[in-house]
């Protein structure tokens, strides 16, 4: 187990049993979600596994299918770490890495979808479209199951996104509500964007085709992309085009979406 695996569940354990001491009438839940478990990873599949439970599946069953992800995709346990990280260094209303594992539904729907992903890519499709259905229902987040999705990622309130099959979004991007990675029109094969490293993504963005978000990219409010948008430039309007310069080298991690006044100002 890793120093990070250490900090980050420690952390986590220190807070609840702090807060079911501040707190007596969630100490139940507390204990239930945190406390009676020996490992991150435990908890995260206890918690969402009753979050994703139905009728037709029980969350001890839905649990079996979340460990047996988590525990043979050795990617899940890092990702679970920086996503958690991520939300913890970006989200100015967060106050601790136990209230993200207990309450943020962007990042259960992220950890969930990476469940759904692991038995995608095993053939189980069947198994990982279920998954996806349930996600939809519960979080209002729609991530297809075969959408590549990398590590340190912030997907902030979360109502609403959605996240094609053929989507790649690389590390340390952030996005908020209703934003949309989809397609355009019927075409086939590769038809959903490529999202590179340290892109921000602001709240109604909608990125539509097989089109290329750059490295430090930033899109703002509202944007609709139908073509490529070149590294480090910011685009905005309908359909966007590009605006100014990111202040910062990965826009991402600082979260400011202000459109840059001096570009504005040139009118261009």
């Amino acid at each position: 187990m890793s120093t990070q695996k250490d900090e980050i569940w420690d952390d986590i354990r220190a807070r609840a049993e702090k807060d079911a001491q501040k707190e007596p009438m969630l100490a139940s839940f507390l204990y239930a979600t945190v406390l009676n478990h020996k490992s991150f990873e435990s908890a995260l599949s206890f918690l969402l596994a009753h979050k994703l439970e139905s009728p037709t599946l029980t969350a001890a069953t839905l649990r079996d299918l979340i460990d047996e992800a988590y525990a043979k995709d050795p990617k899940i346990a890092r990702a679970i770490r920086e996503d958690i990280a991520a939300v913890c260094d970006r989200d100015p209303a967060c106050d601790g890495y136990a209230n993200i594992l207990l309450f943020y539904k962007g990042y259960h729907a992220l950890q969930a979808y990476r469940a759904a992903h692991y038995y995608w890519t095993q053939g189980r499709r069947s198994l990982a479209k279920y998954l996806q259905s349930r996600i939809s229902e519960v979080f209002a987040v729609d991530i297809h199951p075969a959408a590549q999705i990398g590590h340190g990622i912030l997907i902030d309130h979360a109502t609403g996104v959605v996240i094609g099959e053929t989507a790649v979004v690389e590390d340390n991007v952030s996005m908020l509500h209703e934003v949309t990675l989809g397609g355009s029109g019927k075409k086939t094969g590769q038809r959903h964007p490529k999202i590179r490293r340290g892109v921000l993504i602001a709240a109604g963005a909608k990125i539509l085709g097989n089109v290329e978000v750059g490295e430090g990219a930033k899109v703002s409010s509202g944007a609709v992309v139908l073509e490529d948008v070149p590294p480090h430039t910011t685009v905005a309007g309908v359909p966007a085009k590009i605006v100014g310069t990111p202040s910062t080298a990965s826009p991402a991690l600082e979260m400011d979406q202000r459109i840059e006044q001096s570009m504005m100002s040139a009118g261009l």
